[in-house]
């Protein structure tokens, strides 16, 4: 994301829960162990109409990927914003009159939002009082500074007692701070525990989403090791949408009838990110896998929203055939889909068939803008498979996916 802007819990109660919700865990099983077993589900409070709703913040509420989730949240049934945050020129001024002029979105913000006061995101302190008054559960982290900055602000309210679900890049590689996607590794939550007893913190913590760049494979390429089919080798080749750059964004004369093919950091994240999300929790880390090997060329397109991927795929020994991929991919489906989480895609990957598909204007909106769609799935002259991944990139990519991690550690018992 471009850099702008930053720069110049209690509410879950325990009543009437149902027994068949409880962790399965012995006293002293490490909590890095747990997973949610196939038979537990969402407890039946998160579905009752007149459920008391989670209030929660955004940092770096002004900026395009804080606008995506104040649009996103305005009917969850779960979370309400209730706090918002946001760069020095920002605060002390009402969400309508900071937002007067920048709002990106043809959605409005939900009821209420106009009128909260935004407070200075550096300045913890009226965050931690709206939590000590049951104003704020947790945050959503769109902060887009200094990397350093973001990092040393996450964990200051991470140690305030406030959990961080954070869109930001900059913890991604802190070893002990899981990286999610839901349907592939939601079992990473599990060393939230653990990051909490290193650290000294009590409530707080910092979960985190991937980079928007590798959503349109990686839960394809996890679904086929899944089946058993380990990757060896990939190529990927990006296609990546102008808003993921942010607002203003890329200067017109150099994307209009052009491509631009260089995006700082994204191959490296595109390469990288993958193998800790396939990794393993181990010694109060999480290990990063060995394999695939992946090779990434990352380009900016002059398309609005929809991040597109060429991938080029090799197997270990065992190779499936074109159908089984497609049967594979056709029927995944992960831990959100049978908790029902609000904002998880009924179908995670959506197959099609068509020879020109998928395509951004298309195929991003699809299931909630929150699916993977997978088309052109072929042989390849040089590896095995290839094939083509889409996904919307500033809501799978980024506030969606977000909200999503947030359900899924509420379910898990993480965010009360």
């Amino acid at each position: 994301m471009r850099k702008a802007g930053l720069s110049a819990g209690a509410l879950t109660g325990s009543a009437g829960e149902p027994a068949a919700y409880s962790v399965k865990r012995t006293k002293d099983e490490p909590a890095a162990e747990r997973q949610v077993s196939n038979t537990d589900r969402c407890p039946l409070y998160f579905k009752e109409k007149n459920m008391a709703k989670i209030p929660v913040g955004i940092l770096g509420a002004t900026g395009m990927v804080g606008q995506q989730y104040i649009a996103l949240l305005a009917e969850h049934p779960w979370f309400e914003v209730r706090y918002v945050a946001a760069s020095p020129r920002s605060a002390g001024k009402l969400y309508k009159d900071a937002a007067a002029g920048r709002w990106h979105h043809a959605k409005p913000w939900g009821p209420g939002v106009g009128s909260l006061l935004v407070e200075d995101a550096n300045h913890l302190a009226g965050a931690v009082e709206a939590s000590k008054q049951g104003k704020l559960g947790f945050v959503f982290s769109a902060l887009e500074m200094d990397k350093e900055e973001v990092k040393a602000l996450e964990e200051s309210y991470a140690a305030a007692g406030i959990p961080v679900i954070s869109n930001a890049s900059a913890n991604r590689w802190t070893p002990d701070v899981p990286v999610l996607i839901a349907e592939v590794n939601p079992h990473h939550a599990d060393i939230i525990p653990l990051q909490q007893k290193a650290r000294g913190w009590n409530n707080g913590f910092i979960a985190v989403k991937p980079n928007c760049s590798i959503q349109s494979y990686t839960t394809p390429v996890w679904a086929l090791i899944k089946a058993g089919y380990q990757i060896e080798r990939m190529t990927v080749t990006t296609m990546q949408a102008v808003s993921g750059a942010g607002y203003p964004g890329v200067p017109s004369l150099n994307i209009i009838e052009n491509v631009v093919p260089y995006i700082g950091g994204e191959e490296e994240k595109s390469e990288q990110e993958p193998l800790k999300i396939l990794g393993s929790i181990n010694g109060g880390v999480i290990q990063n896998a060995q394999y695939p090997k992946i090779s990434a060329h990352c380009n900016r397109v002059p398309v609005t929203d929809g991040h597109t991927a060429c991938i080029s795929l090799e197997f270990g020994a065992k190779k499936p055939s074109i159908e089984e991929v497609k049967r594979i991919w056709a029927s995944f489906t992960g831990l959100p889909q049978e908790l029902d989480l609000p904002m998880a895609p009924k179908q995670p990957i959506i197959l099609r068939e068509e020879a020109d598909r998928p395509q951004p204007r298309k195929d991003r909106d699809a299931d909630k803008a929150m699916a993977v769609t997978v088309g052109r799935i072929r042989p390849c002259n040089i590896f095995d498979l290839r094939f083509v991944g889409l996904s919307h990139n500033t809501v799978r990519g980024a506030a969606g996916g977000g909200i999503l991690n947030a359900e899924l550690l509420k379910a898990k018992r993480y965010i009360r």
